[in-house]
C-alpha cells in the first residue's frame, strides 16, 4: 500500500514534468515564417503575367517558354519582353504583399487570390482573394493599404 502511493505520486510528478516540459516547448518554438511569394502550382500569381496588368490593362496568362525566378517564385510571362522589364526592376511590377490576398492581408492574415480579382493603386498591382473579397477591399482602399502595409512585416517573418 505504501509501494502504491509513491507509485502515484511519482506518476503524477511526471505527468506534471511532462506537461511543464510541453508548455515550455510550445511556447518557445519559433514562429514559422511565410513563402515571400504566394505560389500555386509552384508559379507565381497562379502563372498570370504581372507585367500585362500595366501594359494590357488586363490579366493574361503567361507562358511556360517566358519565365524569370525572383523571391523563390517562377514567374511566367507572355512575352520575352514582359519578361525582361520584370527582371529589370521586379518591385514595380510584383504584386504587393508577395501576391497574397491584400484583404487578407490587411486583416492581418493570408490568403490564396485570384488573377482576375485585381487592381493597380497609385502604380502598384494589388492581388484579391476574389471579385467579392476586392469589392470589401475598394470600401476604403487607403486604409486597408496602411493596414495591410503595417501588417505585412509580421506577416512575412511569422513575428
Amino acid at each position: 500500500m505504501v509501494q502504491k502511493a509513491v507509485s502515484r505520486r511519482g506518476f503524477g510528478g511526471l505527468v506534471m514534468a511532462a506537461g511543464l516540459t510541453a508548455a515550455a516547448l510550445i511556447s518557445a518554438r519559433p514562429a514559422w515564417a511565410i513563402d515571400p511569394v504566394f505560389t500555386k502550382g509552384g508559379l507565381a500569381i497562379r502563372g498570370f503575367d504581372p507585367v500585362a496588368y500595366f501594359t494590357e490593362g488586363t490579366p493574361v496568362e503567361g507562358k511556360p517558354l517566358f519565365t524569370h525566378r525572383h523571391d523563390g517564385a517562377l514567374w511566367q510571362f507572355a512575352s520575352a519582353a514582359n519578361r525582361d522589364a520584370f527582371a529589370a526592376d521586379p518591385e514595380r511590377y510584383a504584386p504587393q504583399y508577395g501576391g497574397y490576398c491584400a484583404w487578407a492581408v490587411s486583416q492581418g492574415y493570408t490568403a490564396s487570390i485570384d488573377p482576375e480579382a485585381w487592381r493597380i493603386e497609385d502604380g502598384k498591382l494589388y492581388l484579391n482573394y476574389s471579385k467579392s473579397v476586392q469589392r470589401r477591399w475598394e470600401r476604403d482602399i487607403p486604409g486597408n493599404i496602411v493596414k495591410a502595409d503595417s501588417n505585412w512585416p509580421d506577416i512575412k517573418t511569422g513575428g
